[in-house]
């Protein structure tokens, strides 16, 4: 994975003054992959009504679990899984063991049976009834499916019975598979639920972030509400035209999505979608397409490299490089309906042209400090061998092993005018980011009683669809497929179970 700047798009000053702002609040809602761990789970498909930001009540669908005391990992404290959530709860386990995953069925008797499919798995079911596609859980009676783990990667399952409604209702969930033998080469990281994402030492990272997107039409939502009481299998509702107002990641909307995980203003949406991190890192991002339609996820701040999709490694084995990766460097991913992909994205702000920790930042870059950065930046003294090796002015290295800035970069001017602090609100939506030093330019008073809640601001960049309906939430733009990463300082901490 190159640490380049490959591509920046629109105008990266502008999202960093202007959306600094949004790391205020979002700072302490981090989270990495919360989910329900295994072997052994005991799933119940029920129904309740998922908050949306336009105020609306959203009748919907889920998995949730049997015993609502069962903890969720990598989660705020005390976190349990719900009887019903949407998405589903995230089942992790380990390669090579046997999972085995029992449904029960508590929706409306209208609704009919229900089941669950595991692709990219050789599964086995027993109980409930038999389904067109998978043995189904009867109202009556559980059903039961085994199937053995036995390759890592990120997985979708989903219902098998009336899949396009009941897909619709909120009815799918992960399952993540952890490598059972991590290169030697790679170190896992606090809150990173492995080493690596595969058996293969290309595929190391650091923290990581799974997003699951899909869409809903509150037409078929209130029509299934409608007739929920009707006669047992009754349900049969028009899913044509197909017309969704709200567009959902992990469940939630924009801006709910930046909200903590596990807030009680979402008993049945726990899962956000906010991802931090810090210059340099490694971070997984591990996607899926749960919906109906295929929607255009678009990252700003750097491509990220393809390592694998529905759990298939991309390689290019050869005899020298038997474990090469070939998977594409992206920027926007078609999130295909029903696909998993996993890639590694990293940022440290090459290519941007100025020194991104400011120059009213006391800092260094390889032992080099701003003083004799700007002096050999008015003087420069470089030689064609550090010029071509990307070490500008005598940097031993082109990146900080600390802070991965990018040393050539080292004490450059940012080449816009910063506004006027006094233009910058203060209180929640203070401004201030030690990266353009900001903070300590801004002398107005903060109101009586107010402190500022985020001395540690960092750059921002927006995460979307690329279709522009899809940034709305019933036709009111911003919404939706939106949320933002946000570039925390070396300095700050970034506690992933909060």
């Amino acid at each position: 994975m190159t640490h380049a700047m490959n591509r920046v798009r629109r105008t990266p000053a502008l999202f960093a003054l202007a959306a600094s702002a949004l790391a205020v609040f979002s700072l302490p809602t981090q989270a990495a992959v919360p989910g329900i761990a295994g072997p052994s789970f005991s799933l119940v498909a029920a129904d309740a009504y998922t908050s949306q930001p336009d105020g609306s009540a959203l009748y919907s669908w889920g998995y949730g679990c049997a015993d609502t005391t069962t903890p969720e990992v990598q989660a705020p404290s005390g976190s349990t899984c719900p009887s019903m959530q949407t998405p589903g709860p995230t089942l992790i386990v380990t390669e090579g063991q046997v999972v085995t995953v029992t449904l029960t069925n508590h929706l409306p008797s209208a609704a009919g049976n229900t089941s669950i499919v595991f692709p990219g798995f050789n599964v086995t079911a027993t109980g409930g009834a038999p389904g067109l596609v998978a043995q189904e859980a009867t109202p009556a009676s559980p059903a039961t499916y085994t199937f053995t783990a036995t390759k890592p990667g990120t997985y979708a399952y989903y219902s098998g019975s009336q899949a396009e409604l009941q897909i619709e209702m909120g009815m799918f969930g992960a399952v993540i598979v952890l490598p059972t033998n991590p290169p030697a080469g790679c170190t896992k990281g606090p809150y990173s639920l492995a080493a690596s994402a595969y058996d293969n030492v290309h595929t190391c990272y650091d923290r990581e972030y799974l997003f699951q997107f899909s869409e809903a039409d509150a037409r078929v939502h209130g029509a299934v509400d409608a007739a929920k009481n009707g006669p047992p299998g009754s349900l049969n509702v028009p899913m044509d035209p197909y017309q969704p107002q709200f567009y959902l990641v992990n469940g939630r909307s924009m801006p709910d999505d930046m909200d903590a995980p596990f807030s009680t203003s979402y008993v049945h949406q726990p899962y956000n979608g906010n991802p931090h991190m810090h210059p340099g890192d490694l971070v997984l991002m591990r996607i899926i397409g749960q919906g109906r339609i295929q929607h255009p996820f678009h990252f700003h701040g750097n491509h990220a490299r393809v390592l694998a999709r529905d759990g298939n490694l991309l390689l290019s084995a050869s005899a020298t490089q038997p474990d090469a990766l070939s998977g594409p460097l992206l920027f926007t991913t078609p999130t295909v309906p029903g696909q998993t992909q996993d890639q590694i994205f990293a940022w440290t702000g090459q290519g941007l042209n100025w020194d991104v920790y400011g120059r009213t930042q006391v800092h260094t870059c390889n032992g080099v400090t701003l003083t004799a950065a700007i002096a050999n930046l008015a003087n420069p003294v470089q030689s064609v061998t550090n010029q071509l090796a990307g070490k500008g002015n005598g940097y031993t290295s082109p990146f900080d092993a600390t802070t991965k800035e990018w040393c050539p970069d080292h004490g450059k001017d940012i080449p816009v005018a910063p506004p006027d602090p006094q233009a910058v609100a203060n209180g929640l939506w203070y401004g201030g980011t030690p990266y353009l030093g900001m903070q300590s330019a801004n002398p107005t008073p903060l109101p009586p009683g107010a402190v500022i809640q985020n001395p540690d601001a960092g750059y921002a960049y927006m995460w979307h669809s690329h279709n522009e309906r899809e940034i709305t939430t019933n036709n009111v733009f911003p919404g939706g497929l939106m949320m933002m990463l946000i570039i925390d300082p070396p300095s700050a901490s970034i506690d992933e179970t909060k």
